[in-house]
Parts: structure tokens; sequence; C-alpha cells
């Protein structure tokens, strides 16, 4: 069975989906005909689509209510296989910057399935962290790794960054 997280019910102004996250004060604006959001971590505007919209809304829940220093996040880190290029869309690293936690975002009306946990799961081919988060904003997966057994665990709640195991 896949866990449940607490609803959070949030008004907008921007004309987006409502997601399963808390509210944060959301910084929009108008550039040249295009919606543009304000990353916090990339400290810039970056186009407004609905995974983005997913990614700052998760980013803060995870800054704001979750503990997660915002100093060890980074958001599009980009990943090489051989000549192929692939984009982390959130990383986690501890105080060594060592990756701990891949998390993989899609717009809200894209299916959480065993394809995105693919996707993410390549990521972690390259990274061997102890964390992996999908989120679509209306549903949010989080696994711990067990390596020795060669599977993911799912969580029942996403951690608060102080019980990471693996932030030291």
């Amino acid at each position: 069975m896949i866990p449940c997280f607490q609803s959070f019910v949030c008004i907008f102004v921007v004309d987006m989906t409502q997601l399963n996250l808390p509210p944060y004060e959301v910084r929009v604006l108008d550039k040249a005909g295009r919606r543009m959001i304000f990353d916090t971590l990339r400290r810039k505007y970056v186009a407004l689509t609905p995974e983005e919209w997913v990614r700052q809304h998760f980013v803060h829940f995870l800054m704001e209510h979750k503990g997660y220093p915002k100093g060890l996040l980074c958001n599009e880190i980009e990943l090489k296989v051989g000549e192929k290029k692939l984009r982390c869309d959130t990383l986690l690293y501890n105080k060594e910057l060592q990756p701990q936690m891949i998390i993989e975002y899609k717009a809200p009306d894209i299916e959480i399935s065993q394809r995105v946990f693919d996707q993410i799961t390549v990521y972690n081919m390259l990274l061997h962290v102890p964390y992996l988060i999908v989120s679509n904003g209306c549903q949010h997966y989080c696994c711990r790794m067990d390596y020795e057994h060669r599977r993911y665990v799912f969580l029942r709640d996403i951690p608060e960054y102080c019980n990471l195991e693996c932030r030291v």
C-alpha cells in the first residue's frame, strides 16, 4: 500500500493547479509575455511550467516545514552517462556535499507510475543516495533505499531533516 500524506488546501492568485502542499509567498512575473516564477535555490526567475510550480512548492515545503537547509538543496543538476546528459530535478547534499536525496517532479496531471520510479532509479544508479522522493504536487512518495536487499522501502511520511540518517 502506498502511504498517504496530510492534505493542505491552497488558494492561489496564479492560475495553476492547487497542490497537496502548503502555500508559500509565490513570486511570479510576466517577462516578454512569459510567466516566470522565482526559484529561491537558483536565485533567478525561471519559466513557470506545471512541473516548475510543483518544484517550487515542494522545495519551500522541505525548507519551511521539514527543516531542510537551503544551502544543501540544488535544482536542475546535470548528470552524465557516457555522452548522454541527464538532469536531476532536485538534490539534497549532506554537509560533506555528497548527494543524499534525489527528488523528481512531474506536473500535477502526470500520474506517478512505475515509469517515473524507473527514471529516478537511473539517476540513483549514478548517485547511490539513501533517499528518493517523487511528487506531482498532489501525490508524494518517499523511499529509503535498502541496498543490502536491492529494493526501496516506502516511508509513511517525508522525514524531517533532523531525522535523516544521512545528514552527517
